[in-house]
């Protein structure tokens, strides 16, 4: 097993630059904030040393995660609650995953998200079958609410996070609403990602006005003038106002997020995303 300077260094970031990934750097410049890390961004880390990548995201100063990698009944390679164990013992706190959750498997899946201790068990995106067609999505909305009332009953909220594709109009809707206007709010939420909706063309501060209390889950994410995902502060999303309505909105927790980092290394990005964020929302 890597130790976190081997990690570091074999991740592409200087020993010397070490310093720039500690808490006492951001407690120094008056930003340390509970702050959370959605581990798509650091996948590769993740896969490769699971237990140097968490040490280098607590380090960095986050306090709770998103998995986003279950397979086999197993998190990273782990049985579940080897997995909560060690995310315990960095420090962190394991509040959500994403995962392939369907009728056929749910039962399994939320028997293991219980025994990681998760919060929420949230499904990032739709098969074709399930968003080629607004029946499809009505359908979609039925699934959810079953699938959230067994993850009701296993004390866990079944979540659902958007890209772009859920905004396209589809035979004159926004099949987006279908979904918050076919599920039970009591048994389903949404995990917003801020950019895709925003990439979308749509303004996320008029889904909170309209169906408020409903985005218990947010992804920050930034996006460059291509529209493409972005380290947050070097894009043009202002998050402040945004921000300013997250009790609106319902939000719990917030995870920041990057799809493709590609003007700096994975590490690098989620640091200066966080230091950026906060900075510009608190």
């Amino acid at each position: 097993m890597a130790t976190r300077r081997e990690f570091l260094k074999t991740a592409g970031i200087a020993t010397v630059a070490m310093p720039f990934f500690t808490e006492e750097l951001f407690a120094a410049s008056g930003i340390k904030r509970k702050t959370g890390l959605a581990l798509y961004t650091i996948r590769d880390a993740m896969t490769k040393d699971p237990a140097a990548a968490l040490a280098a995201v607590a380090a960095t100063g986050f306090s709770w995660i998103e998995a986003a990698d279950y397979s086999e009944r197993m998190f990273y390679g782990m049985k579940p609650a080897d997995f909560r164990r060690l995310v315990s013992k960095n420090g962190l706190k394991l509040i959500s995953s994403h995962n392939g959750i369907n009728a056929e498997n749910d039962d399994t899946i939320i028997a293991d998200a219980a025994e990681a201790g998760l919060r929420y068990l949230v499904k990032p995106s739709l098969p074709h079958e399930m968003c080629s067609s607004l029946d499809g999505f009505k359908k979609t909305a039925e699934y959810f609410n079953k699938a959230g009332e067994k993850c009701r009953k296993n004390g866990i909220r079944f979540g659902f996070h958007n890209h772009q594709i859920e905004f396209n109009e589809l035979e004159g809707k926004i099949p987006y609403d279908i979904l918050l206007a076919e599920t039970d709010p009591e048994l389903v939420t949404f995990e917003l990602d801020l950019a895709w909706i925003i990439a979308a063309g749509k303004d996320p501060l008029t889904y909170f006005k309209t169906n408020p209390g409903r985005f218990e889950l947010w992804h920050f994410k930034d996006l460059s003038t291509e529209k493409q995902d972005a380290t947050i502060g070097e894009g043009t999303i202002n998050f402040a106002p945004i921000y300013a309505k997250a009790e609106t909105a319902g939000m719990k927790y917030w995870f920041i997020e990057q799809d493709s980092c590609n003007t700096h290394t994975p590490f690098e990005s989620i640091a200066i995303s966080r230091a950026n964020l906060l900075k510009s929302v608190l």
